[in-house]
């Protein structure tokens, strides 16, 4: 039975198009490594230098957002938030095209915040992300982020089209949090 329930599983990702998954906790380690198989991955598949950029890209945002986002972080005997955080990643074709999709729970309290992000960077064209993203570079940090906040703005830009996003309530204090990027 353990061989069939892997094996249906394995089938299923192969026809949601999942050429590329991981699914735990993350860190800059990790990351590095599993981009690394994915550079070698697209490149032994003969893709375009430009697609394999673009995706490897998405691909590091995303990860990124997981490790210094999630809701979910290991936490060492003293307390101390270790940068290593739960997730999933996901990297497939699609109609013609590949995606990157990942997800991670977040709290309930910043959800309305990631939306409203989301949402507005859905809306821009191209040419508003690309100055959007000049004045951003521009700005400093907004309070309690870990990043330079351009990351989101980053997915946008090289996506082919407007990025998907979701959320599903866990509990009072979490909810799944999902977006897939078409390349």
């Amino acid at each position: 039975m353990l061989a069939e329930d892997y094996l249906n599983m394995r089938n299923e990702i192969n026809e949601k198009g999942i050429i590329f998954s991981f699914s735990g906790y993350l860190s800059e380690g990790i990351l590095f490594a599993l981009g690394d198989a994915l550079k070698k991955k697209l490149s032994s598949d003969e893709t375009d230098a430009n697609t394999v950029k673009r995706v490897f890209s998405v691909f590091v945002e995303q990860t990124q957002n997981i490790i210094r986002y999630s809701a979910e972080k290991l936490v060492a005997p003293n307390q101390e938030i270790l940068a290593v955080s739960s997730g999933v990643i996901t990297v497939g074709f699609e109609e013609g095209r590949f995606f990157v999709a990942c997800g991670n729970v977040v709290r309930t309290e910043d959800v309305q915040q990631l939306r409203t992000r989301l949402e507005r960077l859905r809306s821009m064209a191209p040419a508003e992300l690309k100055a959007y993203y000049l004045e951003q570079i521009r700005e400093p940090p907004e309070s309690g982020s870990v990043g330079a906040n351009i990351g989101l703005i980053e997915i946008a830009r090289r996506a082919s089209e407007p990025i998907q996003f979701d959320f599903t309530g866990i509990d009072a204090n979490t909810v799944f949090y999902c977006m897939k990027a078409f390349i």
